[in-house]
């Protein structure tokens, strides 16, 4: 496979556009693993105008390869922000209505604190030294953001996929700070599956000679082709077999016959390598490791003695147990094999078992797991209707006023 010659990211500690904060300067965040990290950075992009009340505040989380850059040019690539159709004048997310946030995750290579920016105990990048962090870890960073932008209380929490899971864990955390949240094809566990297909990446980077222990960065070299590996592996599971039939069956790329060769004969061969050459443009090796790690632990019911429903309770104004004030819509896709529905009628039914207000559409679509980023109608409109719905019992204008 042709992959770009390593070299060092071009962003790797460039001053990105957009917003920085440094967040635990009084007092280190804890992380899961013990570790307290802090004074660390979170890059984060804002799109509308936070109201007088502070009551139209959106947190849009993003999945394991996106970036704060949900709706306007992302600063390496030049290409459009990743949810484009969700967050945008007239969308489901108008900003003439809410104040729409989205962060870079803590592990990320947006800006936000992570392996590939500079440890200040060494003056070199943190490399494996980083902790490992969690989804909880995420989420706790994101409080810190929201509490310094003022906000006490988020209208909503939306994500899918990895974000998704950080929807559920600011629900389950943070339940007085959250109005509505809505999960998309996701799950309250990472799967023994998906923990596979993750495995599966790591190895592939960590197998790239380039990769050097993780320490790539201070040696002038990137370990793209095992990131690239890795990426073409995941990508197939964000597709659907129907998807990749419908878009490459097997036709061949560029020529009329087989080379009896070991070049892209197919065109879904070159696909998958152009998606893994592009993905190495603007990806670091060891956050791919770190984020994949995250998920992988990922696991709601664990917190909760093992009880699902558990994790939806909160203690009433007399102390005893009674289900979660917030207002949920969980979305699935009929052919999302990396997420199926399944898991989400699980929350459901969770939810469901402590009588929380909860609302639950599978939308029919043959694009797999990654349905959540394309064009699909029927999902805008059902989270169109449930935002629409919850502004207007918050009484929230369409100039956010």
């Amino acid at each position: 496979m042709t992959t770009p010659s390593p070299s060092p990211s071009a962003h790797a500690h460039a001053r990105l556009p957009g917003e920085q904060v440094v967040l635990g300067r009084d007092r280190p965040m804890r992380l899961d693993s013990g570790v307290e990290l802090g004074p660390f950075r979170l890059a984060y992009r804002t799109y509308g105008r936070l109201n007088a009340d502070k009551s139209n505040a959106v947190l849009v989380c993003h999945a394991l390869t996106g970036d704060q850059y949900v709706a306007d040019t992302h600063p390496v690539t030049g290409k459009p922000g990743w949810w484009g159709l969700m967050v945008g004048p007239g969308r489901p997310l108008d900003p003439d209505r809410y104040f729409i946030i989205c962060a870079n995750v803590i592990g990320g290579c947006m800006g936000s604190e992570g392996p590939k920016e500079i440890d200040p105990a060494t003056g070199q990048p943190w490399g494996l030294s980083f902790p490992v962090i969690t989804i909880g870890d995420m989420v706790r960073a994101q409080t810190l953001l929201i509490d310094h932008l003022g906000i006490e209380q988020l209208f909503c929490v939306i994500g899918g996929s990895m974000g998704g899971m950080q929807v559920l864990q600011w629900a389950v955390s943070y339940p007085e700070r959250v109005f509505c949240a809505v999960p998309i094809a996701t799950a309250a566990r990472h799967s023994a599956q998906n923990i596979a297909f993750h495995e599966v990446g790591r190895q592939a980077i960590m197998a790239d000679p380039n990769w050097q222990g993780g320490s790539y960065l201070t040696r002038n070299t990137r370990p793209t082709a095992g990131l690239a590996v890795a990426r073409m592996a995941a990508h197939v599971t964000y597709l659907s077999e129907t998807a990749l039939h419908t878009k490459f069956g097997r036709n061949l790329q560029d020529r009329s016959r087989i080379t009896f060769g070991f070049d892209a004969d197919f065109q879904v061969e070159s696909y998958l390598r152009h998606q893994g050459i592009s993905f190495v443009e603007r990806f670091d090796a060891n956050s791919y490791l770190y984020i994949t790690r995250a998920m992988d632990y990922f696991d709601l019911a664990a917190e909760h003695g093992g009880v699902l429903a558990n994790a939806f309770r909160v203690a009433g104004p007399d102390g005893t147990a009674r289900g979660t004030p917030v207002r949920f819509c969980l979305v699935s896709f009929s052919s999302d094999w990396l997420f199926p529905t399944s898991e989400s009628r699980a929350v459901v039914h969770a939810l469901n078992a402590v009588a929380a207000n909860v609302s639950f559409v599978e939308i029919g679509t043959d694009k797999g797991h990654d349905a959540f980023l394309l064009e699909v109608p029927e999902f805008y409109q059902v989270v169109r209707g449930f935002l629409d719905g919850q502004a207007e019992h918050r009484g929230l204008t369409r100039r956010g006023s």
